[in-house]
Formats: structure tokens, C-alpha cells, sequence
């Protein structure tokens, strides 16, 4: 378990959260969200990268009637038998194990929610063919991809932004994180005050956080067009940079490294 006292630390880290957990509009409702697209939503597309809180924001969207279209994208990879087994704590089901993440949160807006999907994508298995699948889909099933509302996970929301400006250049992308979740010192240790359903275990919190830095950062490392090509430029501020090299320096978790089973083209 990662226990850390100094505030600068849980200071940095809340800068990468900021920085990851992109969110264009202040709410996600229909009014902002056509406001910030510029005009109705073609489809509104939930990834199953996301803690279980994500499914919860995701009905709610389409309750409201937020997109034209709803679409969950996910197969299996690095993150999908955390959700498997939130699912199982969550809703007690005992039938998980192989079912892909699309299934398993469309299964879970249904019966919390009585709301469903349009198109579930099941066979991507990273960032990088989440991005290609999902237009792929929509192309194959001729919906119109003009705007897109993105929500993924607080550490991969800003990459999956830069997926879709590399991929769907032409698209106007609204952002919005499923969660934003701050980290705080908890009786001496970094903890959450009150962690969403599904929330990572600090430790895989952190990871995640901290491998986003270098995957962004446009250079030979990373996953911009200085580097992997695998998405758009993004510019990474200096804060955040800092933020970055001072934990990192400290020692304050291992960034997350790609795992090869999931890896086809990026991570």
C-alpha cells in the first residue's frame, strides 16, 4: 500500500488527476453538451476502461436523451477483471468471468437503470482500438459521427481525446471524465474521502496516473507524433510535467507499463 504524509504529494498527484480527467463542459446534460458540440449529439460512447461509477453517469445520459445515439465500447484488456469483479461485489452476479466489458456494463444499465445501448463494440482491447472500432462501427451501421461525447475513465480521458483528434480529425469531440476523483490524506494516508462504486485500489489509481505522463508527452517515448504515432499532439503543461518528474523522483508508484496481451498496436 502506497502511504505518503507530505502534502506536496497528494498536491502533484491531484495535478494529474486535473490534467487527465479531461471535462470540456461542467455538466453533462443535453442543453450544455449541444452548446459545447455545436449542435445535437451524434453518439454519446461510454469505454469500458472506466470504474463502475461510469455506467451510473452513462444512464443517466441517456435518460436524458443526451445523443441521438449511445454506444459502449470495450472487449478485454489490462483493467477488465477489476470490473468484472466490481460487478460481482456490486451486483452479485457470479457469472462474470468471461463477459466483455461492453456486456457487462450494458447488463448492469439495464437492470439498475432499465436503459440500454444502441451498438455494443466487444473486441477492442486498448485505447488505441477503442478509438478505431468505435468509428468503424458507426460507419458499418452509417450513423453520423460529426460530434462525439467521450466518457472514460478519469487517468485515460485525455488520451482518448487525442485518439479521436488522430483518427476522427474532423469530429468536434466534447470531453467528459466519468469521475474526477481527488486524492487526500486519510488519517496520515492517501486515501479517498468517498471513493465512487468501483473505485481503483489507490495503489492502481496511482499507476494509472502516473503512466498517462509519459504515454502523452510528445516525444520519442511517447504515443504523439514524435514518438509511437499512435495519437494527436497533446500539450502537456509544465505544471503537470512537474507534477510528473517530483513523483516519479519520490518514488510515489510505478507507472503503469503496457500489458503485451492487450497491446496489438498501443496500450
Amino acid at each position: 500500500m502506497i502511504v505518503y504524509v507530505e502534502a506536496s504529494v497528494v498536491a502533484h498527484l491531484n495535478t494529474l488527476v486535473e490534467f487527465c480527467a479531461r471535462r470540456d463542459i461542467a455538466t453533462l446534460s443535453r442543453p450544455v453538451a449541444e452548446e459545447a458540440a455545436g449542435g445535437r449529439v451524434d453518439v454519446a460512447i461510454l469505454f469500458g476502461g472506466s470504474i463502475l461509477a461510469g455506467g451510473d453517469l452513462f444512464a443517466g445520459a441517456i435518460a436524458d436523451d443526451l445523443a441521438t445515439h449511445f454506444m459502449i465500447v470495450g472487449g478485454q484488456g489490462h483493467s477488465t477483471d477489476i470490473l468484472r469483479a466490481a460487478m460481482r461485489h456490486r451486483m452479485g452476479w457470479d457469472d462474470t468471468a468471461d463477459q466483455t466489458e461492453a456486456a457487462l456494463f450494458d447488463r448492469y444499465i439495464t437492470e439498475r437503470y432499465a436503459v440500454r445501448a444502441d451498438l455494443l463494440e466487444y473486441e477492442s482491447t486498448n485505447c488505441g482500438s477503442n478509438v478505431r472500432n468505435a468509428l468503424e462501427l458507426l460507419e458499418a451501421h452509417d450513423i453520423p459521427s460529426r460530434r462525439i461525447l467521450l466518457i472514460q475513465d478519469a487517468s485515460m480521458q485525455q488520451r482518448m481525446d487525442a485518439g479521436f483528434r488522430l483518427h476522427a480529425p474532423d469530429a468536434q469531440i466534447v470531453n467528459f471524465a466519468a469521475h474526477r476523483t481527488r486524492v487526500e490524506l486519510v488519517d496520515g494516508h492517501l486515501g479517498f474521502r468517498t471513493p465512487l462504486d468501483g473505485m481503483w485500489p489507490m495503489d492502481r489509481y496511482v499507476s494509472l496516473l502516473m503512466g498517462e505522463i509519459p504515454r502523452l508527452t510528445d516525444d520519442v517515448n511517447g504515443y504523439g507524433p514524435a514518438g509511437r504515432g499512435f495519437i494527436a499532439h497533446v500539450d502537456v503543461p509544465d505544471e503537470v510535467a512537474r507534477a510528473y518528474t517530483f513523483l516519479r523522483d519520490a518514488g510515489v508508484g510505478a507507472p503503469r507499463t503496457a500489458d503485451q496481451r492487450w497491446a496489438d498496436t498501443a496500450s
